[in-house]
């Protein structure tokens, strides 16, 4: 997920994502798929792909309710609802990417799939045991209390849900290369190091079924950084090409590394 750094009206919103929607090459006038809209909406390390391989780790089955958490523009909770076949509910707290994300799903005809409730991680508005699975991507390191984040997570998963999260954790050394796509300062940058996300995790209630550092998944290799041409850029983000080219430095270096996870709610 990468930093709002401006608000718009709604209006202002929806205009400039249709305008890139054509500037992309797609026409909004007639029903567009969640894989057209993949290289767009997927606002995340590795992207679109990086959404299917945590579809595949985390054993989504169809018919699942899923809680997408920091949903940004709901490009993953919409590829969830038509791949495998979930009914998401996404949590956001940005009421510029709601507006953006309604928008998508009514244009992809999934609004009544994928439901956007404007809110945070970490007062989430559903009753305890609400759902099969839980998803997150590059979300937890805007979150400093990332043991609330576990807990609410924890509790709204039924027993023996799962949840499925890819993000950034602390490397080697403290990160220098600044702005990152979530993070323009030092001071909005709220990554911990493995060890202790695990520990939080576990003091939380889950019990790990997966957990990888895939910072380089090939020798002298890095994830993929977000695509630099995105979905409404002048709406949602500035510079990200340069944030993106630091987030892909810090990684290479190991002051960030790349991880993934699928956890199992101990109830």
């Amino acid at each position: 997920m990468v930093n709002i750094e401006a608000h718009y009206s709604a209006r202002d919103i929806e205009t400039k994502i249709l305008a890139a929607l054509r500037e992309a090459g797609l026409d909004p006038e007639q029903r567009l798929t969640p894989e057209e809209l993949g290289a767009l909406d997927h606002f995340h390390t590795g992207g679109f792909g990086a959404s299917q391989r945590l579809l595949e780790l985390s054993k989504i089955r169809a018919g699942d309710r899923v809680l997408d958490i920091g949903a940004g523009l709901a490009g993953p909770a919409r590829m969830l609802a038509v791949e495998p076949g979930c009914n998401v509910d996404c949590i956001e707290l940005s009421p510029d990417y709601c507006v953006g994300a309604n928008l998508l799903n009514r244009l992809t005809g999934l609004e009544d799939r994928v439901k956007v409730y404007e809110g945070s991680a970490l007062d989430q508005p559903f009753g305890d045991n609400s759902f099969d699975a839980a998803w997150m991507q590059n979300v937890g390191m805007n979150i400093e209390d990332k043991r609330k984040l576990y807990e609410e997570v924890f509790r709204v998963l039924k027993p023996g849900g799962r949840f499925a999260f890819q993000e950034m954790a602390a490397g080697d050394s403290a990160a220098s290369y600044y702005p990152l796509p979530w993070a323009t300062y030092p001071t909005d940058n709220f990554l911990v190091p493995i060890e202790e996300m695990q520990s939080l995790l576990g003091e939380s209630g889950f019990v790990s079924e997966f957990f990888e550092d895939a910072s380089n998944p090939q020798p002298g290799g890095a994830p993929a950084p977000p695509p630099k041409v995105q979905l409404s850029l002048s709406v949602y983000v500035d510079d990200l090409a340069r944030k993106a080219d630091n987030a892909v430095r810090s990684v290479k270096e190991g002051q960030i590394k790349f991880v993934r996870g699928v956890f199992r709610a101990d109830k």
